[in-house]
């Protein structure tokens, strides 16, 4: 991952959160564990390999812990650790936010 350039607090979250995925994820998995097809479904517009990709960042930084049943065939299960929903907030304040804009556009477009 790249070295945060100022020291800022925000920028430092960006750089973890930060791209079109990441924070989407950590949304689902805020309703509890999924497994790696779940997640494909809840989020169609990603690939296998930025999904694989974002898990082992997420992974990485704490956030989310993997866990691997030793069934056949072998279940994985991802979940958030206790660190990844202490971001619960963040993500109810961008469902606000993105609420938000979705009505001033729609109110911009019955104006026209």
């Amino acid at each position: 991952m790249k070295e945060s350039l100022t020291g800022c607090s925000v920028e430092e979250s960006m750089r973890l959160l930060g791209g079109r995925w990441r924070l989407l994820l950590v949304s689902y998995l805020l309703d509890g564990p999924k497994r790696f097809n779940d997640l494909r479904r809840d989020v169609p517009g990603i690939s296998q390999r930025m999904l694989t990709l974002d898990l082992r960042a997420l992974e990485d930084a704490g956030l989310v812990k993997r866990t691997v049943y030793p069934t056949s065939p072998v279940k994985v299960e991802y979940d958030l650790t206790e660190d990844g929903k202490r971001l619960h907030p963040v993500v109810d304040v961008m469902k606000e936010f993105g609420l938000w804009l979705k009505q001033r556009d729609a109110d911009k477009t019955a104006a026209r």
